[in-house]
């Protein structure tokens, strides 16, 4: 038996849906515990291309159980277009569970969330104005229609009609934008109920169920350590937390359940919005990694920032997931390089950094200080054992394995679900 959490170690977009997808070869279960479908994970299976973005990628498993726990938010319209998207391409979903706890992301949250980013003007957050950050809010305020709601049509009602006339209130008299009609919503929800019912159960229950039967189970998270809403580049940040810790609160499950926790990291860094990114490379070789690397955001499809790997993140994202392992990403889009670069620590007024500051105005100001690798120029995506790597690709992961303090379980070599190297089987 085998518990493994798995967490992004820089600002999301890491590999972690192509990770995941290949840790549900030997796991049992497979569950989601925080974000909703502002996150996006991209997994290719035999050429073909699968873009989730609520549902576990080991839905791509016809004999995983998969899971949604009670962390997750849910625009049911998004979850019923991505399940019946799923079915038309021959992807069987019977074996997906939702918990009743988890809160609905509904159409006022998305244009509160709208309404909030335009008034931030330059100030902006780079949301994606997927109504995430209202939802949770909600959840918070007390004010949150759960799933467990969604199929009592009469609390449905009850509760919906008492939040949509506050959300109502906030449209007119702050926004100043067109209120909507609860007859409308009211009529979209029940039906998305009908849909949704038959996958909803006792999330919690069901794993811990499954951890006394000694199976494998897999916690997935969505976005990574520097968009935790704690720990993250607050107030650049998600409205949830990504983190390791997050799985037993979003899942329902004991800290002393969990064996290991591995962190996702691609061979270089990427950020979406705006925030602070010392080592952003805005150049040629900036362009490079986005183009060889696809760097275009599963969900918004905006243009990701690109840079060189900054181990003072890694070190700071071992130390706050409390990491066993790296999943180390894309190493091939390094491929070509005549030289790369690996960031060591920073320089912040003239001083040495090697831990990740705490505050924006400080990691605003840091520059990054620079180790300098020959790089390597031939193709590795057949490479399956790690000395079969160009040196040159072996002394860089061994040089980043040593400053982050982690060692490295998987190398992935190219997008497919086969091109990934085991030097560590994590189950």
């Amino acid at each position: 038996m085998a518990t493994v959490v798995l967490v992004g170690v820089q600002w999301g977009d890491e590999g972690k849906g192509k990770v995941t997808d290949f840790l549900a070869q030997r796991a049992d279960l497979v569950v989601r515990y925080q974000g909703g479908n502002n996150a996006g994970h991209t997994v290719v299976v035999n050429g073909e291309e699968f873009k989730l973005h609520l549902i576990p990628s080991g839905i791509l498993y016809p004999d995983k159980l998969c899971l949604i726990g009670n962390g997750v938010v849910i625009d049911p319209a998004v979850m019923i277009n991505e399940l019946e998207g799923l079915v038309r391409r021959g992807i069987a979903v019977d074996n997906l569970r939702i918990s009743p706890r988890a809160h609905l992301i509904f159409p006022y949250h998305c244009r509160i969330d709208q309404c909030e980013e335009e008034c931030r003007g330059t100030g902006k957050i780079g949301t994606t104005c997927r109504g995430i950050g209202p939802a949770y809010m909600d959840k918070a305020a007390r004010l949150g229609i759960r799933v467990a709601d969604l199929i009592e049509p009469e609390e449905f009602s009850t509760r919906l009609a008492y939040t949509l006339k506050e959300k109502n209130k906030l449209l007119a008299n702050v926004y100043y934008r067109d209120l909507f009609d609860f007859k409308e919503i009211e009529a979209a929800y029940k039906k998305y109920a009908v849909a949704l019912r038959k996958y909803v159960a006792d999330v919690s229950l069901i794993v811990n169920q499954a951890i006394e039967q000694g199976k494998h189970i897999l916690f997935e998270g969505a976005q990574g350590t520097l968009l935790d809403l704690d720990h993250g580049t607050y107030p650049y940040v998600t409205s949830s937390h990504p983190i390791a810790a997050a799985a037993c609160l979003g899942a329902g499950v004991g800290p002393k359940k969990i064996d290991w926790v591995t962190g996702v990291a691609k061979a270089y860094i990427t950020r979406v919005g705006e925030g602070p990114f010392p080592t952003e490379l805005t150049d040629e070789t900036g362009e490079h990694l986005r183009n060889r690397g696809h760097e275009y955001g599963t969900t918004t499809g905006r243009p990701r920032r690109c840079g060189w790997f900054d181990t003072v993140v890694a070190r700071y994202a071992a130390r706050i997931n409390g990491l066993d392992y790296l999943a180390i990403t894309k190493l091939d889009v390094l491929s070509g390089l005549e030289n790369i670069k690996l960031c060591v620590a920073y320089q912040h007024k003239g001083e040495i950094v090697k831990e990740f500051p705490p505050t924006l105005h400080e990691l605003s100001n840091c520059k990054p200080l620079y180790e300098e690798f020959p790089g390597w120029r031939e193709e590795i995506s057949h490479v399956r054992k790690n000395g079969d790597l160009p040196g040159n690709a072996r002394r860089y992961l061994e040089r980043l394995a040593e400053l982050t303090g982690v060692p490295i379980a998987l190398i992935g070599v190219g997008p497919g679900r086969e091109e990934i190297m085991v030097n560590n089987p994590i189950f």
